[in-house]
């Protein structure tokens, strides 16, 4: 699960651990999904796509648009324990304090999905469910997006 922070023209922006075991599986295999799903509304909306990291500058940019204690968060990888956690958090709260700007991770940073697939997913008490998909088609020279029904 990540918190989507952002959605524009290239795609879908989310930041993470890049040596946790999502960026482990998306360095080997850079395709993903994404699913929004309300519960309330017996709805969903899936989508696919390549994903790719987002530079440097825009990681760089947003880490230090962040609240201080995520900042300091995204530093520790693995722990022992969480006492080791809170231990780790409290030292380096006190050395940033002294320091200033804290340095963005190099194993921390941003991906963004570029979407080639969308399904629109509607959920019936018949379970006759409505499905929409949307995906990119070439048609005289044009990207267009085709649209099919699915099967429940």
């Amino acid at each position: 699960m990540v918190l989507l922070k952002g959605v524009d023209k290239g795609g879908f922006v989310w930041y993470t651990n890049y040596e946790s075991r999502k960026g482990h599986e998306l360095s080997e295999n850079p395709h993903a999904a994404l699913l929004f799903y309300w519960d309330g509304l017996n709805r969903q909306v899936r989508v696919e796509g390549s994903v790719q990291k987002v530079s440097e500058e825009e990681s760089e940019q947003y880490f230090h648009s962040r609240p201080r204690g995520s900042q300091i968060g995204a530093i520790s990888t693995v722990v022992p324990g969480r006492h080791v956690l809170h231990q780790q958090y409290k030292e380096l709260e006190e050395k940033y304090s002294k320091e200033g700007l804290i340095p963005k991770p190099k194993h921390w940073g941003g991906y963004r999905l570029q979407p080639n697939r969308f399904e629109f997913w509607q959920g019936q008490t018949s379970r006759l469910h409505d499905r929409l998909e949307y995906f990119p088609q070439e048609i005289d020279g044009k990207r267009v997006w085709k649209i099919v029904r699915l099967a429940p």
